[in-house]
Order: C-alpha cells, then sequence, then structure tokens
C-alpha cells in the first residue's frame, strides 16, 4: 500500500516575534525583503488548541513576499496557550512553521493525522479552514495547512504585488488592508 504524496507546495516561512514593527524593520534592513503588510489585532473565537473546547486567540501579523516564498512574522498579544507558544515562549523569536496552501484541505489534514500527527490548532479564518499540524518532533517546526478560499488569494496577491518593483526603501511597512 502506498502512502499518498502530501501537499509540498510549501508557499510561506512564519516566525513568532515579540514586537512586529521591530522584527519587520529588522528583516528589511537585513534582507531587504519586504514592504511587510501588517494586519493588527486579529481575534480568533473559532480555534480548537490540542483538540480541547473551542477557545480564541489575540495576534498580529506582518507578510512580506520574497520570491515565491512569502515570509509571516506573527506577534502573539494574549496569554492564552497556542500553538505559537508550543515552539516559541513569550518574549523571544523563532522559527515556527511552514505554510500549505490547500486545494483539497481535507485530504491534506488527513495524510498529516493518518501518520500519526496531531492538530496543535485548528480553526477558522472567516469561513476559512486553517490548522496547525505539530509536526515539530520530527522536523523542528509545524506545518500549517492553509483551505484555499477566494479572499486568500486576493490577499495573498496583494502581498506579492507589494514586493514587485518595491525599491526596499518607501513605506517598508504598510496597512494590510485598505483603510
Amino acid at each position: 500500500m502506498s502512502v499518498p504524496r502530501p501537499n509540498r507546495r510549501v508557499m510561506q516561512a512564519s516566525w513568532v516575534v515579540p514586537d512586529l514593527r521591530e522584527a519587520a524593520l529588522n528583516w528589511v534592513r537585513t534582507t531587504g525583503i519586504g514592504p511587510f503588510l501588517v494586519v493588527p489585532d486579529l481575534k480568533l473565537d473559532t480555534i480548537r488548541y490540542r483538540g480541547g473546547e473551542p477557545g480564541s486567540i489575540h495576534f498580529s501579523v506582518a507578510l512580506a513576499q520574497a520570491g515565491d516564498l512569502q515570509i509571516e512574522l506573527v506577534q502573539q498579544h494574549c496569554d492564552r496557550p497556542s500553538a505559537y507558544r508550543d515552539l516559541v515562549n513569550a518574549n523571544e523569536r523563532g522559527f515556527h512553521h511552514l505554510a500549505v496552501y490547500c486545494q483539497d484541505y481535507d485530504a491534506d489534514l488527513a495524510f498529516y493525522t493518518d501518520g500519526g500527527f496531531q492538530p496543535a490548532v485548528e480553526g477558522l479564518f472567516g469561513d476559512m479552514r486553517f490548522a496547525y499540524i505539530d509536526t515539530s518532533a520530527t522536523i523542528g517546526c509545524m506545518i500549517e495547512l492553509i483551505e484555499a478560499h477566494p479572499l486568500q488569494e486576493d490577499f495573498f496577491a496583494r502581498i506579492r504585488a507589494a514586493a514587485e518593483g518595491w525599491d526596499g526603501v518607501t513605506d517598508p511597512i504598510r496597512p494590510g488592508f485598505p483603510a
């Protein structure tokens, strides 16, 4: 019996950081990657941490495009247990996950759970499903599964468009959504 191949299209690498603005500016100065589009103060009330009761999390993200790879920075604002805190302590920074964009979310999730990996978090962002699969014991980070959705595709396209032709200086940190 052969195991189905996983979706191997890694589209994002993510770091947890204690200060989103400082981290984004450090990325710009150090790597020239940017600009970072910031989505502040996200509050998700539709997550399930480690199979428990539904809960919530409060965080902000900054995203930039580096060729075919998206760079994500995450700052958690609450003290709740989370997939982020599972790998990176509060007030520290560190690599957290690789993200895979899923055309068949159920099949991608089944690949990992059938392989013995458990979701650290499952939830909804609007009506789009996502999960952080705890693969840290085998590869040192988690795998995020992001369900394909037209709104998500539009947002990813705006991140890519912001990076195309960017001069490396002008407005290195920008709002993720129009005012």
